[in-house]
């Protein structure tokens, strides 16, 4: 497939606080249940260690992302880091509640952050969580240029990718959707409302994920954005990981300053810069 870089519906600055929050909500809650990084946490992890960083900076993050739980496994690693939750349209119920359930170290920055125009006041390592494919080419190749420019570490995940089985799960996340909204907590009502009475939650959810599949970046262009920083003192790595026993598959590119020994960490494809 070819790369087409439509629009999201949760992206438009019109839509309805609550609706916004409904989706990215929905988004989290099948990120938890399946928790699709798990297998990135030593890679993560290695590169954290070789950078020195003690703190991250997660962009797009909407309704929190793998970072409840993701930084429980780096603490038990030895790899304790702060975090600072970021996004254009913060999620401000899940900020409370983040600020409620988890400890100091993790905390929803509550201004907007474009992220490819970081404040200088949020300085760490950078994460994004399928949120990469929501930058066109040249706001993307800005993105990462700023954290080479800041001397920042970068790690890119995305689940998106342009392949029938991708999405195939779109369409699936629709169903699980309408299944999901009665366990998820804590209980909001704005949820029960945009996926019952009027079910724009979920159908926002299938259509932007499945333009989120054809705005994904392949392991090519991928590799032509770290290209470009290879000889800037940065180690950089591309490839892609299987979730389990299952046909999806997970794209990464992840890049840090060269400050010592960089372990080799085996995946299905995995090539170094």
């Amino acid at each position: 497939m070819l790369r087409v870089h439509l629009f999201e519906i949760h992206e438009q600055a019109w839509l309805p606080g609550s609706l916004r929050d409904a989706v990215t909500d929905l988004l989290q809650w099948i990120l938890n249940l399946t928790k699709s990084y798990a297998a990135f946490e030593p890679r993560l992890r290695a590169a954290l260690r070789c950078s020195r960083a003690s703190q991250v900076v997660d962009l797009c993050s909407g309704a929190g992302g793998p970072w409840s739980w993701m930084q429980k496994r780096l603490a038990a690693q030895k790899t304790p880091v702060n975090v600072w939750l970021t996004d254009k349209y913060p999620n401000d119920a899940s900020s409370r509640t983040i600020q409620k359930r988890t400890n100091r170290g993790l905390r929803y920055y509550v201004s907007p952050v474009e992220a490819t125009r970081v404040p200088s006041d949020l300085q760490g390592f950078r994460t994004l969580f399928s949120a990469f494919h929501h930058f066109p080419p040249e706001e993307a190749r800005a993105l990462v240029q700023q954290a080479v420019e800041h001397r920042e570490g970068i790690a890119i995940f995305e689940v998106p990718r342009r392949s029938i089985m991708t999405v195939t799960g779109c369409f699936l996340c629709l169903l699980g959707a309408f299944l999901a909204v009665p366990l998820m907590r804590p209980f909001r009502w704005s949820r029960l409302f945009w996926t019952y009475l009027i079910p724009l939650a979920p159908l926002i959810l299938c259509f932007d994920g499945l333009v989120s599949c054809l705005r994904a970046y392949s392991l090519t262009e991928l590799s032509e954005i770290a290209q470009i920083h290879a000889a800037k003192g940065y180690q950089w790595q591309f490839g892609e990981e299987q979730l389990g026993r299952f046909s999806f598959k997970v794209t990464y590119l992840v890049g840090f300053p060269e400050t010592g020994t960089v372990p080799q960490i085996e995946s299905r494809r995995s090539k170094l810069l």
